[in-house]
């Protein structure tokens, strides 16, 4: 096995454990077995523990976010871009249930960046300079748009964090309940939401 194909593997094997186990509780004797490999070998890699899962919290974190930009830049109007953003999430959610796994539990201590609350942060401030479109055009306060920016990207990841563990729930249904929320309010809900952009 080549030195890149060795990493390649120490990081998938180091991102099941870190999904399964979590940080603290994964080992690198635990990473070293799984591949066969020597404990030196993971050091000689990523320094420890703590690079590997850096590396491993980077890329779900890339993968998440560039999924959610590419709904955010596409075509159409506030609520198909809504839609797109949380079926985005959604289907990282499907697809990437180990990393997302990894994304929402806690991080190594004093660790600032690569945890849950820099991701929503990072997302949100995607998200603001749609709003503050929205809240010009409608002759609202466009400096609130930061703020409104965390409710509805917090709103949706942590609806994310539910259905993950309540994978029963159909992810059209989840989303339409989404973006109906976020769309109508309270006092506009609709009594069967539907995503109707894809």
């Amino acid at each position: 096995m080549t030195g890149a194909q060795r990493r390649e593997q120490l990081i998938g094997i180091g991102r099941k454990l870190f999904a399964n186990r979590g940080y603290e509780a994964t080992t690198v004797e635990e990473i070293a077995s799984a591949a066969g490999v020597s404990k030196p070998v993971v050091y000689e890699h990523f320094g420890g523990k703590e690079g590997l899962y850096a590396v491993v919290v980077d890329r779900e974190i890339q993968s998440l976010l560039g999924a959610i930009a590419g709904a955010l830049t596409s075509e159409g109007g506030s609520r198909a871009l809504l839609e797109r953003a949380a079926m985005a999430l959604l289907d990282y959610i499907e697809t990437s249930t180990d990393g997302f796994r990894i994304l929402v539990r806690d991080s190594p201590p004093g660790q600032q960046t690569g945890n849950f609350a820099s991701l929503i942060s990072d997302v949100a401030s995607q998200v603001e300079h749609l709003l503050a479109a929205q809240f010009t055009s409608r002759d609202l306060d466009p400096k609130q748009a930061p703020m409104y920016a965390q409710m509805l990207v917090g709103m949706v990841a942590l609806t994310g964090q539910w259905w993950l563990e309540n994978p029963k729930a159909k992810k059209r249904d989840v989303a339409a309940g989404l973006v109906n929320l976020a769309w109508n309010g309270l006092t506009g809900l609709e009594a069967k939401p539907q995503i109707t952009h894809d």
